[in-house]
């Protein structure tokens, strides 16, 4: 476990490593003795700036849902971090990869809630009730961590690695789809490089949705309506650069594209 002022210090160093896009060492080797515990706790610090500086939690994101990334990080569980209102991106829109630091893109089926989620006891069937729709997502994963090096640890401290994320304009109401057989495709400047389905996600996205509701209540947080949820990607992740252009298709839910410049 790390002292606050340690904790404190390296969500300064994080702080630091977004706003001038220069990344730092790993905390896990930095600092090998942090915990899960000492992450969140750091990730909560700048949470809190943020918020502080004015910006709107806008909902969660799931991460480390794919059981073969958690036995790769040998860790039992996902993690989650915060998306804000600045970090989503209208579908058609452009963004500056000099704005990021060395952005990954990978594709979500992203859940928005009607009705709030409280934990503990959040079941499945509790999120497909308070589910309003879900709609196609890209998620543009971001790291202040040098070179993706990264563990459960230091990806949490990063709120999860957020960057941006890209949600489509078409509603699919959660009646309408099995959330657990969704297939999908990502593909960069016209050519399929990843093939999934939503099953990838702890066998059901709607699972991750309840793990999320469950942990966060461990804060005192509840999962309102309105929120978006990101329950974690259905494929791995690609490298995107300048010039590219970015599209998700998901069966039954349509598509959703961005460029890159």
């Amino acid at each position: 476990m790390l002292d606050e002022a340690t904790r404190r210090d390296i969500a300064d160093r994080l702080w630091e490593a977004g706003r001038t896009r220069d990344p730092i060492e790993p905390i896990s080797e930095t600092h090998p003795d942090a915990e899960v515990t000492d992450a969140y706790e750091i990730q909560l610090l700048n949470v809190r700036r943020r918020v502080d500086e004015g910006a709107r939690i806008r909902g969660h994101k799931v991460g480390i849902s794919a059981k073969a990334v958690q036995r790769m990080l040998g860790v039992h569980e996902p993690d989650y971090g915060h998306l804000f209102d600045d970090m989503f991106v209208f579908e058609g829109d452009t963004v500056d990869t000099g704005t990021l630091i060395q952005p990954r893109a990978e594709i979500e089926t992203a859940f928005v809630l009607g009705a709030p989620l409280a934990g503990p006891g959040v079941t499945v069937a509790d999120v497909l009730r308070a589910t309003e729709y879900l709609v196609p997502s890209i998620e543009i994963v971001d790291s202040r961590v040098a070179d993706w090096r990264i563990t459960i640890v230091d990806t949490i401290a990063d709120n999860a690695s957020c960057g941006l994320l890209v949600l489509g304009g078409r509603a699919t109401p959660i009646s309408e789809v099995d959330p657990a057989l969704i297939g999908a495709t990502l593909s960069v400047d016209g050519q399929i490089v990843e093939t999934g389905a939503s099953g990838a996600v702890l066998g059901n996205p709607a699972t991750a949705v309840a793990w999320l509701a469950n942990k966060v209540a461990d804060f005192g947080v509840t999962l309102d309506a309105g929120d978006v949820v990101l329950p974690g990607a259905c494929t791995a992740m690609v490298d995107v650069r300048a010039g590219n252009t970015v599209r998700a298709d998901f069966d039954g839910l349509g598509h959703v594209s961005v460029t890159f410049t």
